[in-house]
């Protein structure tokens, strides 16, 4: 069994690698700038009735904020490649978000809906964790791809039109944004409901 798979047992074993830690960390703050310059950049061409506070957007200005977006994404771009890279060749995605099965996210929503889903073994994901896990991995993609069509519709023409077009690809990018701070929300949520969860992602145990 590798660190990777290993619970807590009293033994201070490894539930989270270094590599794991380093990158969600790094993560975290990348996608946050990009949250934060994303709403200031959304604000000067807003798709909907209405824009986000200047409190919580980040870059005061549209140049600014596009300043801060294109840093953010090449860190963003470059760790979430080493995760994914490091989480295929290590299989730990296999192990930890595989498989999905439809009737164990339904039990395991219930039980969470509940309060009753157990936290005991943090190196096992459940259903719902799973599903969530993959999904945002999968609404990452597809928010890449989205801005890349946004930020270089011509150079990028079939991967624009694949989105249906400029305008249709800001739409995507924009609930592709939604469904990424719903799940920060939720997640942040848990890590304050389970606080050993936090900790085993600072000190990986």
């Amino acid at each position: 069994m590798t660190a990777d798979t290993m619970a807590i047992t009293g033994t201070g074993t490894t539930i989270h690698p270094r590599w794991v830690r380093i990158c969600h960390w790094i993560n975290a703050l990348a996608v946050l700038v990009m949250i934060g310059s994303g709403w200031q950049i959304y604000n000067a061409s807003p798709l909907f009735d209405f824009v986000f506070p200047r409190q919580i957007a980040l870059g005061n200005w549209l140049a600014g904020a596009l300043l801060w977006h294109f840093a953010a994404m090449w860190v963003l771009a470059i760790n979430g490649i080493v995760y994914v890279a490091l989480g295929i060749i290590t299989g730990r995605f296999r192990r930890k978000l595989l498989p999905i099965r439809p009737a164990e996210v339904a039990a395991d929503l219930k039980a969470a809906l509940t309060f009753k889903l157990a936290h005991e073994d943090l190196s096992r994901y459940n259903a719902v964790q799973k599903l969530l896990y993959t999904g945002v991995i999968f609404v990452g993609i597809v928010i890449v791809l989205s801005g890349l069509s946004i930020w270089k519709p011509i150079q990028f023409q079939e991967l624009t039109a694949l989105f249906g077009g400029y305008d249709a690809a800001r739409y995507v990018h924009f609930f592709a944004m939604v469904a990424i701070v719903s799940f920060l929300v939720v997640h942040v949520a848990l890590a304050l409901i389970v606080p050993k969860s936090l900790r085993a992602m600072i000190i990986g145990r």
